[in-house]
């Protein structure tokens, strides 16, 4: 059966090879697979997607015989059959032997939940070696599901994401060249979830715990009692809950005056709805 979907993505049979707690909220996952060896990128904010069983399930069940009608064949499978899809991004990736890293944030299976655990978080708070999974990623390495591309004259990098960026922003930390000055605040639910990060750029990170989950209030208020580093060209990455994205974006472009062409922003998520009811919303 080809996994093939159409270039530069295509579908990858992935196997659990282990996994690591990062944090009260925070979990690592090791996946392996012969076809890693066709999974290429250039890391930074890798997205990819990830498909899970249900449960009862020994591995997740989409329509890959459709090739690129996979999508509808997907949406077409009875909900309790059809696989749980969640959009992720990639931590790692090596060589000998081909592996990829995956960091799921366990909404609703930390020790202080706010709410239900998703599919995702209770899927990825038991994984176990050899569960079985499917991932649609990059089979080139440079691709359009890389967000971060600063432009060559950047003197800047300004970064924030709440802890569903934080393992983008820990990739594109190790990919920033030497020297660059880099401001970056990462809002995270427990001080048990801060992480060492290494970068050989000139960056100054604070981490912010949130008050309350909602994030938006602590990271405005800290970043209006924020002076920027001087820069000609800065460039913004903003990531993490849509409408705290939209706010920060707000703030870089209109009070600080920040073109709008140097401002990336990405919603991965929204505060009250599924990743499955935001792809009905069209988000």
């Amino acid at each position: 059966m080809s996994t093939a979907v159409d270039n530069p993505f295509r579908f990858f049979p992935l196997h659990v090879v282990r996994s690591l707690r990062l944090g009260p909220s925070l979990v690592r996952v090791t996946f392996g697979g012969e076809e890693l060896a066709r999974f290429h990128s250039d890391g930074r904010d890798q997205s990819l997607s990830l498909f899970l069983p249900r449960p009862g399930q020994s591995e997740p069940q989409a329509r890959l015989d459709l090739g690129d009608g996979w999508w509808q064949g997907w949406r077409e499978l009875p909900d309790d059959v059809q696989a749980v899809m969640r959009s992720y991004t990639l931590r790692a990736l090596r060589r000998d032997p081909d592996e990829i890293d995956i960091d799921f944030v366990l909404h609703g299976v930390e020790p202080v939940a706010a709410g239900p655990a998703g599919p995702a978080s209770r899927w990825a708070a038991r994984a176990t070696a050899g569960d079985r999974v499917l991932v649609l990623g990059p089979a080139v390495a440079d691709n359009r599901a890389i967000r971060f591309r600063p432009p060559a004259d950047t003197d800047l990098v300004v970064l924030w994401g709440d802890e569903t960026a934080l393992p983008a922003v820990a990739a594109i930390l190790e990919t920033l060249p030497a020297g660059l000055p880099a401001r970056v605040w990462l809002e995270v639910r427990d001080p048990g979830d801060v992480q060492r990060l290494t970068t050989r750029a000139d960056a100054e990170v604070e981490w912010l715990v949130q008050r309350g989950g909602e994030g938006s209030p602590l990271a405005l208020d800290v970043l209006r009692g924020t002076r920027l580093p001087s820069a000609a060209h800065p460039y913004v990455w903003i990531a993490g809950e849509s409408g705290c994205v939209k706010r920060l974006r707000r703030h870089f472009v209109g009070e600080r005056g920040i073109d709008r062409r140097r401002v990336t922003f990405v919603g991965y998520w929204r505060q009250g709805l599924s990743e499955d009811q935001m792809r009905e919303q069209g988000e």
